[in-house]
């Protein structure tokens, strides 16, 4: 029976889906993006090598995928090239294997600019971007001033809209930030090339899928970010500037909702953040430094270290209401090991209301404090661990409870950060 996967981060992101994609990539034959651009990172581990990716989809490294980057994704060509030749000098071809969406929105150099100029202007009301310029270029989108991919390939095209973005965008840099223009004839020449460089990889995504439902062939669509950070239904206005729920990638890849078959949300056994907004379970102190070592807890983009806390299950609740999570796939339980005693939130406290799900007001949700239910820690390593029912008592309790708690079982739980170290729960 073909099944067509969509997968997504059930929090704030950085929850481990690149290794959950690269597990599940061995049932299906694609592997599409749908959203974002290269301000994610995947990590996966096959053995003692690490591959990090930020726009090619984590499925390239199996030999016998197709994997495909979205029209839903905004995609800055040299970083697509850089990641293409790292994966090459490591003897993983993309050649026959990558597809590229031809009306996927081209991120250029003024959109990294203006992110950065923007997020230093804010001073301490910044958002926490990683100045990838992937705001800007989705802004341009729905302004209707985006240069897509298919645009490169026609001179006269390419030519009209470069400079009626150059005389806006400069005018901004130039008389708003102090800042210094952009050359057009440097860009566009540099941009023409790309074009040339990425025209193998184009084509037209709905038909593509198209002929591979047809053909009874498996589809797994990967989410980056979180759904807490989706630009509609997150923690507004610190999200991303793309739909990362479940809904996305209907629209970021050119399929019917009809033709989804199951929703997996992608967890840590506790909660992440990166950058500004609300965490409501947030660690602080010694605890905190001593917890983000343990969990090596820094971004795979940036290298920025993550905020941690206790697991949400509000947040997680929310989450599951969203997207319909079919089932969760819970990562890092294994950093939880040595806790005498570990909590989950329940509930938010405001004003002496107990909430169930979080306010859409960001004022109200940073006031709110967490009601925690404590269970006990259990206190033995689980990371060689490979069966559901040898995992500790106390283990099992845990991720049961927070099943219950947020109206989704875990069908698979990661003990570890390589391929093998993963518990899968039927």
């Amino acid at each position: 029976m073909t099944k067509n996967v969509v997968l997504v981060g059930a929090l704030f992101g950085d929850e481990g889906k690149g290794k959950i994609v690269d597990i599940l990539t061995q049932k299906v034959d694609y592997v599409v993006r749908f959203q974002g651009g290269n301000n994610a990172g995947h990590t996966v581990e096959i053995g003692d090598d690490q591959f990090i990716l930020h726009l090619i989809p984590s499925g390239i490294l199996h030999g016998d995928k197709t994997c495909i980057i979205g029209n839903g994704v905004v995609v800055n060509p040299r970083a697509l090239f850089d990641e293409i030749e790292q994966l090459e000098s490591r003897n993983i071809s993309v050649n026959g294997k990558l597809i590229v969406s031809d009306i996927a929105h081209v991120i250029f150099p003024y959109h990294s600019l203006l992110d950065e100029l923007r997020e230093t202007k804010k001073g301490k009301r910044k958002i926490g971007t990683t100045k990838r310029g992937i705001g800007p270029a989705y802004a341009d989108k729905v302004s209707r001033l985006g240069i897509r991919m298919v645009d490169l390939l026609n001179e006269k095209i390419f030519r009209e809209k470069l400079q009626i973005n150059l005389d806006e965008k400069n005018y901004l840099i130039v008389h708003v930030y102090n800042g210094k223009p952009f050359s057009f004839n440097e860009i566009f020449d540099t941009y023409m090339e790309y074009g040339q460089r990425i025209k193998p990889y184009l084509n037209n995504i709905p038909l593509v899928l198209d002929k591979a439902l047809k053909e009874g062939k498996n589809i797994l669509f990967e989410g980056a970010q979180g759904t807490l950070l989706d630009v509609d239904f997150g923690t507004y206005p610190f999200v991303t500037s793309s739909n990362p729920t479940a809904g996305g990638a209907c629209i970021g890849a050119g399929i019917a909702p009809s033709k989804i078959d199951e929703v997996i949300g992608v967890t840590k056994a506790y909660s992440t953040r990166v950058g500004e907004g609300p965490l409501p379970t947030e660690f602080y102190g010694e605890f905190a430094v001593s917890f983000r070592k343990q969990g090596n807890e820094y971004g795979a983009t940036t290298g920025r270290p993550r905020r941690c806390g206790w697991f949400d299950a509000v947040l997680t609740r929310y989450s599951v209401i969203i997207n319909q999570l079919d089932y969760l796939a819970m990562t890092k339980l294994d950093v939880l090991d040595h806790l005498e005693s570990i909590k989950i939130c329940t509930h938010y406290k405001y004003n002496g209301t107990l909430l169930d799900c979080f306010p859409s007001d960001m004022e109200i949700l940073s006031k709110c404090e967490p009601v925690y239910e404590e269970l006990p820690g259990w206190q033995e390593p689980t990371s060689h661990i490979r069966e559901y029912n040898k995992l500790p008592k106390k283990a099992r309790v845990y991720i049961e409870r927070i099943a219950q708690l947020v109206g989704a079982p875990a069908k698979i739980v990661s003990v570890g950060a390589k391929r093998e170290e993963t518990i899968f729960i039927d």
